[in-house]
């Protein structure tokens, strides 16, 4: 019975994926290879599904304004990034991750029948909603922050899912949900989303933690990162299990800065990539930061940038 619910909203999503009518912008004037597809879903949506499923797509190649999660659910598929000067294969399991404006396209022909499901969210949601899970890793976090700063980036992220099950129940529930959407769809999708950036951000984890092994110093730093709204030295030292009199002589010996300002530098820094990509209130953005209250925030941003918050934005 659960195949047969999953089944028919898979073949729905692939039939209105088929149905879809995508619009596109002139990125640039006079410029017809290079353009930017919108947002396709209603604006009440910050979150949808496609499915893609068939022998053979081919996309035009485009820039996006939001971002987006291809996973290979079925089969491998093969796309463009970058004006076409470099073809990616995404193979079963595999999930292509894209940033707003990045040059992408699908370019497939198989014989097997492949199945390819999107996440894609408005860039307003995510920074609000998934950013601080994702941006915990230093590396995640400029590629997220990358198309605030660079309209053009070209960057992409191809992951390979350890725990392949748990990612493909999520999407499935996904898939079932937003085939028959109800009342509350969008709070049971945004939900689903938060669980997928978690795995997300766990898989990157491990995966870099294979290129080599990481120091405490910079565990602790990892930490605090994902933590940012409520780290204390304190905690980070009982995390690790060592005295807090420890980790302040180790971080300033090995990172250079003192905990108070590795906390400090990530929370100003997350506050430019929430002020410049999100119209959220500096009062909330205060709040995601782990700031009590907007004045101690805006204290420690001008005296951080030598600006209000405000006028930071309007350099």
């Amino acid at each position: 019975m659960q195949d047969e619910i999953l089944t028919k909203a898979i073949d729905k999503l692939g039939g209105d994926f088929n149905a879809i009518e995508w619009k596109y912008l002139d990125v640039l004037p006079g410029s017809p290879r290079e353009k930017t597809q919108l947002w396709p879903g209603s604006e009440n949506e910050d979150i949808i599904i496609c499915v893609y499923k068939g022998t053979e797509i081919s996309e035009l190649f485009h820039r996006q304004d939001f971002f987006f999660f291809n996973f290979a659910y079925r089969g491998n598929y093969s796309a463009l990034s970058y004006l076409f000067d470099n073809r990616i294969t995404v193979r079963e399991g595999e999930c292509y991750i894209g940033q707003p404006y990045a040059g992408y396209a699908i370019n497939d022909k198989s014989e097997t029948e492949t199945i390819i499901v999107g996440v894609l969210i408005k860039t307003e949601a995510f920074f609000k909603t998934y950013f601080h899970i994702l941006s915990a890793d230093k590396k995640l976090f400029h590629f997220f922050l990358n198309p605030q700063i660079n309209e053009f980036s070209d960057e992409y992220i191809l992951l390979k899912f350890e725990n392949e099950f748990s990612v493909r129940r999520l999407l499935e529930l996904m898939i079932v949900e937003y085939a028959e959407p109800k009342e509350n769809t969008q709070e049971i999708l945004k939900s689903l989303t938060l669980a997928l950036m978690m795995l997300v951000a766990r898989q990157y984890k491990k995966s870099a933690s294979k290129e080599g092994t990481e120091t405490l110093s910079g565990k602790i730093v990892s930490y605090i990162g994902e933590h940012l709204d409520s780290v204390t030295l304190q905690s980070a030292a009982r995390h690790f299990s060592y005295h807090p009199n420890y980790i302040s002589a180790l971080l300033p010996k090995e990172i250079g800065k003192t905990f108070s300002e590795i906390v400090l530098d990530q929370r100003m820094e997350r506050a430019v990539a929430l002020l410049n990509g999100t119209n959220l209130p500096v009062s909330e953005v205060a709040s995601l930061l782990g700031y009590s209250n907007s004045s101690n925030f805006y204290k420690a941003f001008r005296e951080y940038y030598g600006a209000s918050p405000r006028e930071f934005q309007k350099r």
